[in-house]
């Protein structure tokens, strides 16, 4: 690990945003949060449950059923259904500085999980110009999407997001981010205890 990591991924992006909101709803906290400071782009902000990439069953071998192996190079997550195939899930991953590899453990899973963002994350943020919260509860703008899944006693989790466009990039602070309709698909098919391998 090259340097210490926080405990979430789903906030620290460096793709600039443009935030469009509907004229009769309260601008949400996401849209508050990526607006700040943020240089004009041709993106428009748009939650999505859904992935850019789709998921489907791949040749996969090497490990036993039911292990989930995140690539972190080609920024995918293969969970071993049956002996040599996988289903595998677009994923985002940590940027330069926040990958880490090893094999730890689902110790929790927890449904619109809610938000403490660590003080060094906030302190962070707040040099860039944006103010986190002290905590944020579970929701569909909550940064952690609709499910997360704890490794061990890290600090990191696989959880989801409602920014699609994040799917497939090397944007986070080490957590390993799905859409929300995947992070849902998987979280059904997993138990506390499924092995996790991250590799590079």
């Amino acid at each position: 690990m090259k340097k210490a990591i926080s405990l979430l991924g789903a906030l620290a992006l460096a793709a600039p945003i443009t935030v469009t909101s509907a004229p009769a709803q309260a601008e949400t906290f996401l849209q508050k949060f990526f607006r700040a400071g943020q240089p004009a782009s041709p993106q428009s902000y748009r939650a999505s449950d859904k992935s850019p990439v789709r998921r489907k069953e791949v040749a996969f071998s090497g490990y036993d059923v039911g292990t989930i192996v995140i690539d972190t190079s080609d920024r995918r997550l293969y969970h071993v259904t049956k002996p040599g195939r996988a289903l595998a899930y677009g994923v985002g991953v940590g940027r330069d500085g926040f990958t880490w590899t090893g094999t730890n453990k689902i110790s929790r899973k927890q449904e619109w999980p809610g938000w403490t963002p660590p003080a060094r994350m906030r302190a962070r943020e707040a040099a860039k110009g944006r103010i986190l919260p002290e905590y944020m509860p579970g929701g569909p703008d909550n940064p952690l999407g609709a499910r997360a899944m704890y490794l061990g006693s890290t600090l990191f989790r696989i959880h989801g997001t409602n920014q699609p466009w994040t799917i497939g990039q090397a944007m986070s602070s080490g957590c390993i981010r799905m859409a929300n309709d995947d992070v849902k698909h998987l979280y059904d098919r997993v138990e506390i205890g499924t092995k996790v391998v991250v590799r590079h």
